[in-house]
C-alpha cells in the first residue's frame, strides 16, 4: 500500500513540476525583456548609418551604440527626461529628431550652441567672427548652390549682417537662439542639414554615439555583403 501510495504521490507531482518549470523560464523571460527595455530606453540604443552625409567620419552601413543616458534619455508616456551628464557641446555627433521629418533619425556634428553667431564664406565656416578649423570636414569640387528653403535663415540673422542671400556654401550671419543647436554633416556638399531645415530644438537630440559596432560595404557588390564585406578595421573605433 505504501508502495502505491508513493507511486501516486510521484504521479501526482508531475504536473505541478510542469507548471512550476514553464512559470520559471516565463519569469525569466519577462525579467530579461523588462531589462533590455530599460536599457534600450534610458541607457543605450542601436543605430543604422543610412547615408553619406558624414562620411569620412561614418560611413554607409556603420552600426552605431548610442549612449542616450548622456543628454538625458525621454521618460516614456511623459514630458520629461532623466537628469542629463553633460548638454551638447561644438564638435559632437549626435543623434536626432529631424524638425522637417520626426519619423526618423538624423546622425549630424554639433557646429553652433545657443548664443553662437555662424556663418560660411567659399565654404569656410565662421564661429563667432574666427575661422574655425574642422580637420573632418569632407569637400568636394561641386559648385555652390541655391536652394529656397534656406530662406528661414532670414528671420536670425546677425545684426550689422550683409543681408539674406543664402546658398549652401555662402550664408549668415545667423544667430542660435536658445534651446537650439545647429549641426552639420562633414560631408559638406552631400549632407541635408540646419542649413536647409533650421536649428534642432535640445529636446529632439536623443543621444551621442558611443563606437562603431558593427560595419559592412552595402556598395560591395555582394549577394551577401553584411557577411562577406564585414568592415573590420571599422569595429569597435570610437568616434570624434
Amino acid at each position: 500500500m505504501a508502495i502505491d501510495e508513493g507511486r501516486i504521490d510521484g504521479e501526482s507531482h508531475r504536473p505541478r513540476s510542469g507548471r512550476r518549470w514553464a512559470w520559471e523560464w516565463t519569469k525569466s523571460f519577462i525579467i530579461a525583456f523588462g531589462l533590455f527595455l530599460i536599457i534600450r530606453t534610458f541607457l543605450v540604443e542601436a543605430f543604422r548609418i543610412p547615408t553619406g552625409s558624414m562620411e569620412s567620419t561614418l560611413l554607409v552601413g556603420d552600426f552605431l551604440l548610442v549612449n542616450k543616458a548622456v543628454y538625458g534619455a525621454r521618460v516614456p508616456f511623459a514630458r520629461t527626461r532623466t537628469p542629463a551628464v553633460v548638454e551638447p557641446a561644438r564638435g559632437d555627433i549626435v543623434v536626432f529628431i529631424p524638425p522637417h521629418d520626426p519619423g526618423k533619425n538624423y546622425v549630424k556634428r554639433v557646429i553652433g550652441v545657443p548664443g553662437d553667431t555662424l556663418e560660411m564664406r567659399d565654404a569656410v565656416l565662421l564661429l563667432n567672427g574666427q575661422d574655425r578649423a574642422e580637420t573632418y570636414v569632407r569637400l568636394s569640387d561641386a559648385p555652390d548652390m541655391y536652394a529656397s528653403g534656406m530662406f528661414w535663415q532670414c528671420e536670425h540673422a546677425a545684426a550689422g549682417g550683409n543681408g539674406c542671400r543664402p546658398t549652401r556654401d555662402n550664408w549668415g550671419p545667423i544667430v542660435v537662439p536658445d534651446g537650439r543647436y545647429f549641426v552639420m554633416g562633414d560631408n559638406r556638399n552631400d549632407s541635408e542639414d540646419s542649413r536647409y531645415w533650421g536649428f534642432v530644438p535640445r529636446d529632439a537630440i536623443r543621444g551621442r554615439p558611443l563606437f562603431i559596432y558593427y560595419s559592412f560595404d552595402p556598395a560591395s557588390g555582394r549577394s551577401t555583403p553584411w557577411l562577406s564585406s564585414i568592415r573590420w578595421s571599422r569595429v569597435g573605433n570610437g568616434l570624434h
